[in-house]
């Protein structure tokens, strides 16, 4: 096996990417090396290079990414559930050694699931950041430091449907992490489902689960009066997966006395609005952060059933070409606008 590998690197804070090559790792005890065959592009990697969102970045040139489908290549001391050979899904993390933007890349066997037969590489790579976004947000137990809220898993026994005959309501059902919040809220047992979206979409996202589709394109004002001619049911589960301030404020105002405003970005509501009443649930969407991995953990255990019972389905798929080299590009199609689909590259097709 070669002992380098191409990586493309963001080469300083706020600086521009290139391509570059790197050791590939040796993976520790309990860890795997995962030849990554597929890898997606998010939004927190552009917002990373042009504002330093995540503030996890401690040295650079850094490797990015965080979604990853590939080959085990290795294993370290003590792993029992996983053999080289085996076709893993996972999430990278904000280090060299476990991001995604690179042909090689190591993560906890705790934190990988076996792909199933149904999926390519190019559909599991789309699942990792966007369903530990939409699960963390839903599922993680309402502790500090990083908060959920708290519901109970449809994993768990007895957490399937538990939730039958409540609303929720999702603004951004066509985003990749709306996609996935509507099919844990199916899950769940959520009806309504009722989300906002493009007409366009509206046939896609009632085979995910959606149950009411209203046009995006309609006054944000007009939203809680929308949602009151489908419900009359207090919505306790807003989840925002747009998180703009407008969004974000609207989010706030749907949700009942007593709910939870899911957001995915830093809160920008209005102060005057913060009564105390509503909670605001601001989720970090990754299983890799300390406080999250044994959250993670679960999720990784269940991951692969779920995936092969086709109880999540994967965000539809656009593939790049070029390999690592088609992501600067790809990135500033995310910055103007990707609707229902999800970037992907193959690292191992790059030249």
């Amino acid at each position: 096996m070669a002992t380098q590998q191409k990586a493309l690197y963001l080469q300083s804070r706020l600086g521009s990417f290139a391509l570059g090559t790197a050791e590939i790792p040796t993976p520790e005890a309990g860890e795997l090396l995962v030849e990554i065959h597929a890898t997606a592009l998010n939004p927190v990697d552009w917002k990373i290079q042009d504002h330093d969102i995540v503030g996890l970045i401690k040295e650079y040139p850094a490797v990015l990414g965080t979604d990853s489908a590939g080959v085990v290549k290795a294993i370290g001391e003590g792993v029992t559930n996983f053999a080289v050979g085996d076709r893993v899904v996972h999430q990278g993390f904000f280090e060299n050694r476990r991001a995604t933007f690179q042909q090689y890349t190591i993560v906890s066997e705790k934190l990988a699931a076996k792909i199933p037969p149904n999926l390519t590489f190019d559909q599991a790579a789309t699942i990792p950041l966007t369903t530990a976004t939409a699960a963390l947000a839903l599922y993680k137990e309402h502790t500090e430091p990083l908060i959920g809220a708290g519901l109970s898993p449809p994993w768990d026994e007895g957490g399937r449907g538990k939730y039958a005959d409540q609303p929720i309501f999702v603004l951004g059902g066509s985003t990749s992490v709306g996609q996935h919040v509507i099919q844990l809220a199916k899950l769940s047992g959520f009806s309504p489902i009722i989300v906002t979206a493009s007409k366009q979409h509206e046939e896609y996202l009632r085979s995910l689960g959606a149950t009411h589709i209203i046009d995006r394109t309609i006054p944000l004002s007009s939203l809680p009066d929308e949602a009151a001619k489908i419900t009359e049911a207090p919505l306790h589960i807003v989840y925002d997966a747009v998180s703009e301030a407008d969004t974000q404020n609207t989010a706030y105002d749907l949700a009942a006395p007593g709910g939870k405003v899911v957001v995915v970005l830093p809160p920008q509501i209005d102060s005057a609005k913060l009564t105390g009443e509503k909670v605001i649930v601001q989720v970090v969407g990754n299983v890799q952060i300390p406080a999250q991995r044994a959250f993670g953990a679960i999720l990784y255990k269940h991951l692969g059933s779920l995936l092969e019972a086709g109880d999540i389905k994967p965000n539809n798929v656009e593939v790049l070409p070029g390999g690592l080299s088609a992501i600067p590009e790809g990135l500033e199609r995310l910055k103007r606008g990707v609707s229902a689909r999800k970037l992907i590259v193959r690292p191992q097709d790059t030249i």
